[in-house]
């Protein structure tokens, strides 16, 4: 089984501000809950609003953190995600850390609203384009981190250009989509250096999560014996909650870690030509006619 490191940071993040995507189940829950417990102010971002509203409730009675609120988002539609940025920057005049940890497996062949294939649209374009709206307020609010839940599946993925809005099945659709977060990343950091803005990705385990819904009925079936392999949400979170909170990650930006530990990349996720021909044809893909 593989082993999760456990981060051993016990900073406080008191006066911080964090958003998580993703928030209301699996890795996200436990990471919002484990941030709040450290005294940060959480922002639930999730799709679902009755679950997100149950978690929020929930997280506040059991952390004793009334700094802690749902936020609509639904990462499958260019304009719910413009409404939350423009939602977030009104409410807020701090964002220290943007936990970019949504994510989807096209359960067939499922598109956004903007005609995208759904785990490329939501898992990296939903984020790229969130992040660009929220990058103003990072800077503003330096030393400040992005952090971006990618996947050792991104070791299957493949960018072709020509074929983003084309399905590939799920496996390869959603780790074309991790490999496009890790090259997300290390871009980001690049154009960031000097802001004071840092960015990293990681995996964060094989986690027993809700993405278990987007399996097909074959993988169901085998789901007892599978989750006999897998490992919690709680340790899921534990990279995620590394990479928030650790101060020695500094000299890693734009790096990748599994559990708590940086890790090499694969030639293609090092691709830095590959990485900005993916910038460029995201902020078209987005909308966003300005570098950030």
């Amino acid at each position: 089984m593989e082993q999760i490191g456990k981060c051993t940071c016990s900073k406080r993040m008191d006066g911080k501000t964090i958003i998580v995507t993703g928030a209301n189940s699996g890795i996200g829950k436990e990471t919002a809950r484990a941030l709040a417990n450290r005294g940060a102010r959480v922002i639930l971002a999730c799709r679902d609003r009755t679950r997100g509203r149950e978690t929020e409730l929930e997280l506040r009675q059991q952390t004793g953190n009334q700094s802690i609120i749902f936020m609509h988002l639904d990462l499958s539609s260019f304009d719910s995600i413009r409404d939350f940025a423009n939602e977030f920057l009104t409410m807020e005049q701090n964002l220290h850390v943007l936990v970019n940890n949504a994510g989807v497996i096209n359960p067939g062949n499922c598109h956004t609203a903007e005609g995208y294939e759904l785990s490329f649209g939501v898992n990296h374009l939903g984020h790229f384009l969130l992040t660009s709206l929220l990058m103003d307020r990072l800077k503003e609010s330096a030393p400040s981190r992005v952090i971006n839940v990618s996947s050792i599946a991104y070791r299957l993925g493949v960018i072709d250009f020509d074929k983003l809005k084309e399905s590939k099945g799920r496996v390869k659709s959603y780790a074309r989509s991790k490999l496009a977060n890790i090259l997300f990343t290390r871009m980001l950091a690049a154009k960031m250096e000097g802001t004071g803005v840092t960015a990293f990705s990681l995996h964060p385990g094989s986690i027993d999560t809700g993405i278990k819904r987007n399996w097909s009925s074959w993988l169901k079936r085998m789901a007892p014996l599978i989750t006999m392999f897998l490992k919690s949400p709680i340790e899921g979170a534990r990279a995620s909650i590394h990479c928030a909170v650790a101060d020695d990650i500094e000299a890693h930006n734009g790096g990748y870690f599994e559990g708590c530990k940086a890790k090499k990349l694969t030639p293609a996720a090092c691709d830095d030509d590959l990485a900005l021909a993916l910038w460029v044809k995201s902020l078209e893909m987005t909308g966003m006619n300005t570098e950030l």
